[in-house]
């Protein structure tokens, strides 16, 4: 699969969903991931660095959950 050229609006939408799928408990870790990655059309490898550039980034929803406690 070739990887699709994502704009960070784009990541960050992916992101978002990666978290919230895990977040439900309906899914299991490797499960959300191979969800997204077919809901999106990406590859695990793309899914990834976005997982790993949203986490240090601290994207919505990290961001948000900190802000609702703060």
């Amino acid at each position: 699969m070739r990887a699709k050229r994502l704009r960070q609006q784009q990541r960050q939408e992916i992101f978002h969903a990666l978290v919230l799928t895990h977040h439900l408990g309906v899914m299991t870790v490797p499960q959300s991931r191979e969800h997204v990655t077919k809901q999106f059309e990406i590859s695990d490898t793309q899914l990834r660095q976005i997982e790993e550039e949203g986490l240090d980034k601290e994207w919505p929803p990290l961001n948000e959950a900190v802000r609702e406690v703060g």
